[in-house]
């Protein structure tokens, strides 16, 4: 399937599509990140300009009150609502992803997939794993990560855009 005529997820919209408690735990992950500095960087200076307060004493405040004006931030960029999904997924969902690429027998670190070539995994494959995890975890979460899987690797996991839109 050619990722030409699919329409991918916007990773701001799903970020603004997630509940509060997911939010919350996504925001702390992204703080705690030391992978994320470029999009923290990014995060502090939208913050300093919207509180009008200097980078310096934005960059000195507690983890709290970077995840509170993280959450109160309207708009955060593509690549920020990107990293935040990420680390979100890292940090709370490793049981939920480890399952569903242990069903699909990819190689992975507790979820995280391994530096291997992937293939695109066959779209029946896909759906029986994809209704397996459906059975033990919550759709709003499986949802959300079948949708940051293909805006990390369309290529490979754009099948999952029709389960996710299907229904």
């Amino acid at each position: 399937m050619s990722t030409d005529n699919v329409s991918l997820p916007r990773p701001a919209a799903l970020w603004k599509g997630m509940s509060e408690p997911q939010r919350v735990e996504a925001a702390r992950a992204f703080w705690n990140d030391e992978e994320s500095l470029m999009e923290q960087a990014e995060v502090l200076a939208l913050i300093a300009r919207r509180l009008n307060f200097r980078l310096k004493t934005v960059q000195n405040l507690s983890l709290d009150r970077k995840v509170k004006h993280l959450m109160a931030t309207g708009n955060v960029s593509d690549a920020v609502a990107g990293r935040l999904l990420v680390t979100y997924h890292l940090a709370s969902e490793r049981a939920m992803m480890a399952a569903f690429l242990d069903d699909l027998k990819i190689e992975h670190d507790h979820g995280l997939i391994a530096d291997t070539e992937l293939t695109r995994p066959e779209q029946a494959t896909l759906e029986a794993a994809a209704e397996k995890l459906r059975t033990a975890f919550p759709r709003e979460r499986t949802d959300l990560y079948f949708s940051t899987l293909v805006l990390q690797d369309p290529e490979t996991w754009s099948g999952l855009l029709e389960i996710v839109r299907a229904e």
